[in-house]
């Protein structure tokens, strides 16, 4: 079947004001779909994401919850979390499933999340390649123990997965993240959308405890989504003058991806909260400097609490929460993500950039986005078209994701001039030969956040083509029609 591309382009002159209403967030909705199967029907959700992600896994719960029997095979297609979600619930039900996906999928590794329930007591086998799906997972988990190691610098899903089973399990759980902990938001999140829906839990040092319990009448609202809202940081960093309003988006959120807005800080985008949302606006360099602005590091690690892993500190979470629609101001004291100052260095006369918003240092800036790595395409990208050599770590889960995150970035970036150098888990930005050709093919490897990290890029080039338009469809299936809102020429070819 043949691929459906988009021709993009953006007519010079062009002011952006617009009003985007992003659809919920993929991440939270996917946990909250598990919470609310797992408490058998104590639990509603509301504002669902759209995604294709989020469609496949409610799809799916839907089915076994009216015929677990006649649910097998179970085909997650592209959708990573489902899969790693689904092989830690599915552990707990009575029956047997097959539990499959994409080809992908297959070269996906779940080999350790496998081996965390396997010592928990599940019975689960590989039918094809050992680690790595197809599964065969038989439900009704005689549990043998409650405590499991896992290395939290692989997946934070396969951490997430277990937790949200913790409370169902007989002896509850113990869990030990071994190494450094990747994505910590993400489980920083779970752990509150669990909270909000009656389960405590205590996080001691690197051991996540949380006794057998019942869950707690109530409901979950979703937030709009953040990773969606990074595409317009984006777009907003690279047109002067731009206002982007984003209604029902959370300035504190339980999302790790709305560290953006702290991170977008440097290259000249301004948050600002308004009565019912978040406002984006671009900012010269002028306006940085009278903020205060500049970036010797930025560091999207920062945590809140500066000797727990827990938001509710190593004592753990005490009393259950009722309200399940308001979710705590998780990340309200970490806004302490760019820190120090540097001076502002000017763009070579030759560069076809806008100057008056280009802010980098004469020491290139170092980004961390071990905590959100899904953000990387789109700061990545917006950082090489405003001809920032920037450096970067934090990026070793890229390589796992829909597609070799890194190599997929590295061939796409060499298109417009810009090198993307590895060197011992350090990448760098080498911007020196930065140019915009009339036209560019962007492939997107089955990826739907390179369509949309590199879709920005049309400000610049005034043909660009990117490949398989579809596969936005996974998380944020507007975002076309939501960019010809803001002014963007979109031609289906």
């Amino acid at each position: 079947m043949n691929k459906q591309q988009a021709l993009l382009s953006f007519p010079k002159g062009t002011i952006i004001n617009a009003t985007i209403r992003l659809t919920g967030s993929k991440s939270e909705s996917n946990r909250a779909l598990i919470i609310a199967a797992l408490s058998k029907g104590l639990i509603e959700v509301d504002n669902l994401s759209d995604a294709a992600d989020t469609v496949t896994l409610n799809e799916i719960l839907q089915r076994l919850a009216k015929d677990p029997s006649a649910a097998s095979p179970i085909d997650v297609g592209h959708a990573g979390t489902a899969m790693r979600f689904l092989t830690a619930y599915l552990s707990t039900l009575d029956g047997t499933f097959e539990l499959t996906g994409s080809k992908r999928m297959k070269e996906r590794p779940i080999k350790l999340l496998v081996e965390a329930l396997w010592t928990l007591g599940a019975t689960i086998s590989y039918l094809e390649e050992n680690g790595y799906p197809p599964l065969q997972i038989k439900g009704g988990l005689k549990q043998a123990t409650d405590a499991v190691q896992i290395r939290g610098d692989v997946s934070s899903q396969y951490l997430s997965a277990l937790l949200m089973i913790g409370s169902s399990l007989e002896k509850g759980l113990s869990l030990q993240i071994i190494d450094d902990l990747t994505s910590e938001p993400y489980v920083r999140m779970t752990l509150k959308m669990l909270e909000e829906a009656g389960i405590k839990h205590t996080w001691t040092q690197n051991v996540i405890k949380i006794e057998h319990q019942d869950f707690s009448a109530g409901r979950l609202v979703v937030e709009p989504d953040w990773s969606a809202a990074s595409y317009w940081y984006s777009i907003a960093a690279l047109v002067p003058g731009a206002q982007i309003a984003l209604p029902n988006l959370k300035e504190y959120s339980l999302q790790g991806d709305s560290r953006i807005q702290q991170l977008m800080l440097a290259l000249g985008v301004k948050t600002t909260r308004t009565d019912d949302g978040v406002l984006l606006q671009s900012i010269s360099t002028s306006e940085q400097h009278a903020a205060g602005l500049g970036a010797q590091e930025v560091q999207s690690s920062a945590t809140a609490a500066s000797s727990s892993n827990d938001p509710a500190a190593s004592s753990g979470s005490n009393g259950t929460q009722n309200d399940l629609s308001t979710h705590t101001n998780l990340l309200e004291d970490e806004s302490g993500i760019i820190a120090g100052e540097a001076p502002i260095m000017e763009i070579p006369a030759s560069s076809s950039l806008h100057q008056d918003q280009v802010h980098r240092n004469q020491d290139d800036s170092i980004i961390d986005l071990k905590d959100c790595p899904d953000l990387a395409q789109t700061i990545i990208v917006c950082a090489a078209a405003r001809g920032l050599n920037l450096k970067f770590t934090g990026l070793e889960t890229l390589k796992i994701k829909e597609t070799n995150r890194v190599k997929a970035l590295q061939n796409e970036l060499a298109k417009i001039g810009v090198e993307l150098l590895e060197d011992n888990f350090v990448y760098t930005l080498n911007c020196s030969n930065l140019h915009f050709p009339e036209r560019v093919n962007i492939k997107t490897y089955d990826d739907h956040r390179m369509a949309m990290a590199f879709a920005p890029l049309s400000i610049f080039i005034p043909q660009l083509e990117i490949e398989d338009m579809d596969v936005v469809e996974k998380s944020y299936p507007d975002f076309w029609k939501d960019l010809q809102t803001a002014g963007f020429e979109v031609v289906t070819k």
